[in-house]
Formats: C-alpha cells, sequence, structure tokens
C-alpha cells in the first residue's frame, strides 16, 4: 500500500485492520498523507483496481469521532 499511495506524496503512516484470529487483513485500513497529497491519491486510485479487486478510497469519516455513543442532556 505504502508504494501505491507513494505515487501521490509522503506517505506518513499505514494501518491495515487485521482479524484478531486469523491474522488477515479485513480488507480496509487508514492511512495518514497530507491534505493536498491526500486528495490526489483519492482522486488517482478511487475505484480503481489493485491485486484484482475495486479499492475505495476517501477521507475518513468524522461522524464517529463527533458521537461518544453516550446521550448528551440538555
Amino acid at each position: 500500500m505504502r508504494v501505491l499511495f507513494s505515487q501521490f506524496g509522503t506517505v506518513r503512516s499505514i494501518k491495515l485492520v487485521k482479524d484478531l484470529f486469523s491474522g488477515r487483513c479485513k480488507g480496509f485500513g487508514f492511512l495518514e498523507m497530507e491534505g493536498h497529497e491526500a486528495r490526489a491519491a483519492i482522486a488517482g486510485l478511487n475505484g480503481k483496481s489493485f491485486e484484482g479487486n475495486l479499492i475505495k478510497v476517501k477521507f475518513e469519516d468524522d461522524r464517529g469521532k463527533a458521537h461518544s455513543g453516550r446521550r448528551r442532556r440538555h
């Protein structure tokens, strides 16, 4: 993944999500790049084929961070 995304800029970090029991990749992960480089990677890679699979590349969804699962009292 690092080589693939490095075409568009510097990859700061990669975290592939793995199954706890088998150790195999679950098919998604998180990659950190500068904003303009990340936008170029999204434009260049989203919907493309990688190792026989179509890939989705997008910005992390911040909705999960905004909600802690608890309701706020007003």
